[in-house]
């Protein structure tokens, strides 16, 4: 039997809201799809770091920029600003902030299942 599922991010499997922002979840075919809303002042170590007794983020990341910019701010002290179009891998040990005045959106491909997770 042939199969066709879709699913869009106006009808999430799940939602982890925090202040400042929310990332969606979908899960289809055995993958697990997020997409990452910050609103401009959202920041990883404030926002959602905190409230899990993190400084860094520890998960892995490989996602799509929609929309806005933000950094990846490496525990090693690099500093890597993304803006639309760009494809980003980002390792564990990092912090992460919106630049600028417009929200940012990404669609994350890998990390997503365990990103902003509260266990």
């Amino acid at each position: 039997m042939y199969e066709v599922i879709l699913k869009r991010f106006e009808h999430p499997d799940e939602i982890r809201n925090f202040d400042k922002g929310k990332f969606e979840i979908i899960r289809i075919g055995g993958l697990t799809i997020g997409r990452a809303s910050y609103e401009p002042g959202w920041k990883w170590s404030t926002h959602v770091g905190h409230s899990i007794g993190a400084k860094s983020c520890s998960v892995e990341h490989v996602g799509l920029v929609i929309s806005g910019r933000a950094t990846a701010a490496m525990d090693d002290g690099r500093i890597i600003e993304m803006k639309p179009g760009d494809i980003f891998f980002i390792a564990p040990g990092h912090d992460s902030w919106v630049i600028g005045d417009e929200p940012y959106v990404s669609l994350h491909l890998m990390g997503a299942s365990e990103y902003a997770r509260h266990k």
